[in-house]
């Protein structure tokens, strides 16, 4: 019998460990989704949107590290794409995605449902290519593979649904794919400078960001080694804070404590797998880079030294060459101020929290911490949710935490929260769901029931786009089209068939939430929370505040940082001596 191109393509993925498809099944793609029904190890996952498709698998990439494939149908099919790809690509995701194509022999005749995916998705991939015949698979699809997972990222096959359905010929033979990446070991006389350099700073500070995977315990030494501050981006938080005695927390817009102070008052900033994209934050001077990626270098403030190199391999090459300081002033100082900064911001934001209507959702964040188990997943939906994670969810080497960080989409919380249970149906996935980003995508609630999906979804439903209002009041503007008529998303969940409650007393956050979390299925927490947590302070000048200034990015967000005070306690305490 003979071999479809479809059948060759689904055998390509199964040869890379791809297990499921998220996608909308019809027309160009009939050919691949019927391949999948007949091929074992395989599964077709239908979601409501292609874009929640997109975003689906680049959850379920970031929490494997495997290949994960996503799919869409000629014109608007492929097109709902794009924003979840866009999220995927600058998260690093190795990503492929199949955009089908219209047949073959109607392209640029402004053909039904015409478009260009080739051209389209060029800017959201590394590789973006038109399969035109049979003869191209499967080298192709290989190619566009071995770009996602060598180079972290998007690839995207433009396939017509006409070439899918026609014999693949005899090119179907397997062929060795690159599944795990090798590491990047820097070259000696880098390692050299940076020792250095190191070494010759009286107070140096380590900026880290999602590169400090894996190397924990390198970063440590390095810190006790040197009396180093150690800060972190958004998306290293949770691969650096847990047990770390010298925390000062992160920068940003969304960052709290020591970290900016930190950095600045610091002879050497040693930058450590992080692409932080904001340049104001940072120094502007006495800074170096390590990054497996060299294109990153000093791209986002200006370097003394760049180093190629994965963060665990240069680590373990320069910590021989690191003498012990001796003074820790600065440590000191740092650790003191950070723990006076919390302290000041909690004490303002966490008085009655308790007893507060509308609920504080600093609280709900809180308890959330609390009952969730100690490996849960929790994916976040950008906006005043991003701000709720960053300063309550506990580290602990673990959780997992997800959300469009580089991107900053909004409605990713929920399909990411698919990906990640799909990966794993055993393990405890939150997705902490703006209620703009959930009525975005709710449709996505209906993939929940469809699959018999664990995710528990717990609204933080202020009945506004809180960010948004934010950054209206912080650029001296009054919020217009901010807020909107309340939605009871428990009601809607209901309707679904998926289990739900809606909370508006705090005395009954906890034991809501303790229920959605021991459900054995789909479970929403719709929780009815103050669209005015988060104030400006009257000492602010409009100046200040223009454009998100720094001063003011510190001051106005710096409320609310829940159990990091006690962190910051703790490394007072117990701060080797």
């Amino acid at each position: 019998m003979a071999t479809t191109v479809a059948e060759q393509f689904i055998e390509v993925l199964r040869q890379a460990g791809v297990r499921r498809i998220y996608g909308v099944v019809g027309d160009s793609l009939n050919p691949i989704v019927d391949a999948v029904r007949r091929t074992e190890g395989i599964e077709w996952v239908h979601v409501r949107n292609e874009e929640a498709g997109a975003f689906a698998a680049a959850a379920e990439a970031q929490l494997t590290g495997r290949l994960a494939v996503c799919a869409g149908s000629c014109g608007p099919g492929n097109t709902h794409l794009v924003n979840g790809l866009y999220d995927a690509h600058r998260s690093g995701a190795p990503v492929l995605a199949l955009a089908s194509q219209i047949p073959s022999n109607e392209i640029g005749t402004g053909f039904f449902q015409e478009t260009h995916p080739d051209r389209l998705f060029t800017e959201c991939s590394d590789y973006c290519e038109l399969i035109s015949g049979p003869a191209q698979m499967p080298r192709v699809l290989r190619t566009a593979i071995q770009h996602a997972v060598g180079k972290g990222g998007v690839s995207v096959v433009v396939l017509p649904g006409d070439i899918a359905a026609e014999d693949a010929g005899t090119a179907t033979g397997a062929s060795d794919l690159l599944v795990r990446h090798g590491s990047v070991r820097p070259p000696a006389e880098q390692v050299e400078q940076l020792a250095t350099m190191v070494n010759a700073a009286e107070k140096v500070m380590l900026f880290c960001g999602a590169g400090v995977r894996n190397a924990h315990d390198e970063v440590m030494e390095l810190a006790a080694r040197v009396y180093s501050p150690v800060g972190h981006s958004l998306r290293g938080k949770e691969w650096i804070q847990f047990d770390n005695p010298y925390d000062v927390g992160m920068s940003g817009l969304l960052g709290y404590g020591a970290c900016y102070k930190a950095m600045h008052e610091a002879d050497l900033v040693v930058l450590l797998g992080t692409d932080f994209p904001y340049g104001a934050f940072l120094p502007g001077r006495n800074t170096v880079q390590i990054d497996h990626d060299p294109a990153r270098m000093g791209r986002r403030t200006p370097l003394e030294l760049a180093v190629h190199g994965d963060v665990g391999e240069t680590l373990r090459a320069l910590l021989p060459k690191i003498d012990q300081k001796r003074d820790q002033t600065y440590l000191d100082e740092m650790l003191n101020e950070h723990y006076k900064l919390l302290k000041k911001v909690v004490d303002a934001y966490t008085r009655d929290i308790a007893k507060h209507t509308p609920i504080h959702p600093e609280y709900v964040a809180d308890v959330l911490d609390d009952v969730a188990a100690a490996d849960a997943v929790f994916t976040v939906d950008t906006g005043m949710c991003n701000v709720w994670a960053a300063r309550y969810l506990t580290p602990n080497g673990r959780r997992r935490v997800m959300g469009s960080f580089v991107h900053g989409s909004m409605a990713n919380a929920l399909p990411h929260a698919i990906g990640a249970q799909l990966a794993d149906r055993d393990r405890q996935v939150v997705s902490m769901s703006g209620d703009g980003g959930l009525g975005m995508l709710m449709g996505e609630l209906l993939t929940v029931k469809l699959h018999d999906l664990p995710v528990k979804t717990v609204v933080f439903n202020n009945s506004s786009l809180g960010m948004v209002k934010l950054e209206m009041m912080v650029d001296g503007l009054p919020s217009y089209e901010t807020d909107h008529a309340p939605v009871d998303f428990a009601a809607i969940a209901q309707a679904t068939g998926i289990p739900s409650v809606r909370v508006e007393k705090p005395g009954e956050v906890r034991d809501a939430l303790t229920r959605a979390l021991s459900e054995p299925g789909p479970f929403l927490v719709d929780v009815v929370t103050d669209p005015n947590a988060l104030s400006i302070p009257p000492h602010i000048t409009g100046t200040q505040v223009k454009g998100f200034a720094l001063a003011a990015g510190k001051t106005v967000l710096d409320g609310g940082v829940g159990k990091m005070l006690n962190l910051a306690k703790s490394n007072l305490r117990n701060i080797p001596r």
